[in-house]
């Protein structure tokens, strides 16, 4: 029998559609590679530094050249030092320049891989650049929002085969954000996260890694099939404002989840999307990581509706991802 379930963070309902699921093995890994031309030079590779724009953070590696870079996008969404200005043209036609900050974080300097592939060091230096970027983001007057997002695979959007994500620095708060922000308000007197931190452990269905540190749950909320949500059990409400340990437990435990995602169902494209709340907003809030796995497509319900229709329960995802059954 279906079911219909709110998430809290979005106020949003979902359709869980148990009757329809399939197999989890059904789910056939991406076959498709990102770059069109595998032998052209990769601009973010090492030796090729000087053919990108001047890196606004590299961090070293064991050997001597760079773990970690970021550098400024060079087809940037958002770029310009200028602050919002909104402008009417008619009834029904507004828009605002689109100035802020895009920049590209390449996770690792080898060519091949993923976030899966990273060591344990190396990840933590992801999400230490991230730490710092956003801190420098925060000081540019004009940015109001830093989304940092990693896409896994062509399908998830990647259009090169680097390991790499980006980040965006807006002069808004997306709809997105407020939602969820709207979701902790509802949520009076306790935080939504930390609550459901305490309320996963205690059902015990859906947590698929769980420490001191940091959660992993497929969400009671789930709207696709493997979707993971990411909850440091710190609470704070700015990601630059993680202590280090927590950083480094966050990105350490995106590696093992990861990890066990592609052993389990696939080298699969995904969405790493990580929240947190805008750089100057003290709302009640809790930052946090989404991994959307690409299994299935949007159809016209969905995109008709907003309401997402997911086919694998997270009680059976999680099972999966947890204990891998025989055929």
């Amino acid at each position: 029998m279906s079911q219909l379930r709110l998430n809290p963070l979005n106020g949003r309902w979902v359709t869980v559609v148990a009757a329809r699921s399939e197999r989890p093995s059904d789910f056939a890994p991406r076959t498709s590679k990102v770059e069109v031309n595998a032998s052209a030079p990769c601009l973010f590779c090492p030796g090729r530094e000087s053919e990108t724009p001047w890196a606004t953070l590299e961090l070293p590696g064991p050997d001597g050249t760079w773990s970690v870079r970021v550098v400024p996008n060079h087809y940037p969404a958002f770029s310009g030092d200028e602050p919002m200005a909104v402008t009417h043209r008619g009834p029904v036609f507004t828009e605002a320049n689109a100035s802020g900050l895009h920049e590209v974080l390449v996770l690792t300097s080898r060519h091949e891989g993923s976030w899966a592939d990273l060591s344990e060091h190396e990840a933590a230096q992801v999400m230490e650049a991230l730490h710092d970027r956003m801190i420098q983001h925060a000081k540019a007057g004009r940015v109001r929002y830093t989304q940092a997002i990693v896409n896994h695979g062509r399908e998830a959007g990647a259009s090169v085969a680097h390991p790499h994500g980006q980040l965006l620095g807006i002069p808004f708060v997306p709809g997105e954000i407020l939602d969820e922000e709207a979701g902790f308000a509802r949520f009076e007197g306790s935080c939504l996260l930390c609550v459901t931190i305490e309320a996963e452990r205690l059902a015990g269905e859906r947590v698929i890694f769980d420490d001191d540190d940091v959660i992993v749950l497929c969400p009671y909320w789930s709207a696709s099939p493997f979707e993971m949500l990411v909850i440091p059990t710190e609470h704070q409400s700015h990601l630059p404002d993680a202590k280090p340990d927590a950083l480094e437990a966050v990105g350490r435990t995106l590696q093992t989840v990861l990890s066990r995602l592609r052993a389990r169902v696939g080298d699969v494209a995904y969405n790493l999307v990580f929240h947190t709340a805008p750089h100057k907003h003290n709302s009640l809030y809790h930052w946090h990581a989404h991994v959307w796995p690409r299994l299935t497509t949007i159809a016209g319900f969905e995109q008709g509706t907003g309401v997402f229709v997911n086919v694998v329960p997270p009680e059976q995802a999680a099972l999966y991802l947890n204990d891998h059954p025989t055929d």
